[in-house]
């Protein structure tokens, strides 16, 4: 399975992570077809450049020819000039294994949720996080995935 891959090899590095997106709906009970691992990570220059090296090691390249330090440096601008909200890597000999960093969302101050699944433990963001992130992001599908997320929590 794509996801416990990664994550064995995101552990292998120490790098803090949270999965977002539609596979932390779907690890929370929320199952909402998706096909990439979105994450998030402490923003530094440090992690950055362990997460491009761990990704380029597993076999993953970056869709954009952008450096972790351009990255760092340059994130307002690209965010606010380019409306990149994620640094994208893929499987070039498997188009469907693709890895979408956020980098609108620091880590920092999240809670997390420890998850195992197929005995590989995730670090998957809280639902309270992730609820308030998609309310930062704002497009229909996290309006919908907000809800589901709501039935979730109150339960």
């Amino acid at each position: 399975m794509f996801i416990t891959r990664l994550v064995k090899a995101l552990n292998s590095y120490s790098i803090p992570y949270a999965i977002v997106g539609g596979q932390a709906l779907a690890i929370h009970g929320a199952v909402r077809g998706t096909i990439d691992v979105d994450f998030i990570t402490k923003w530094n220059l440090k992690n950055l450049k362990l997460i491009h090296e761990c990704l380029i090691e597993f076999g993953l390249q970056p869709r954009l020819p952008i450096t972790p330090e351009d990255l760092f440096n340059f994130k307002d601008e690209y965010i606010k000039n380019r409306n990149l909200i994620a640094w994208n890597y893929l499987n070039p000999k498997n188009p469907s294994e693709i890895v979408d960093i956020i980098i609108t969302t620091d880590l920092k101050n999240k809670k997390l949720k420890k998850i195992n699944l197929l005995d590989v433990s995730i670090n998957v963001l809280s639902i309270p996080d992730l609820i308030q992130m998609k309310k930062n992001a704002g497009r229909e599908q996290d309006l919908i995935d907000i809800k589901a997320l709501e039935k979730i929590y109150e339960n």
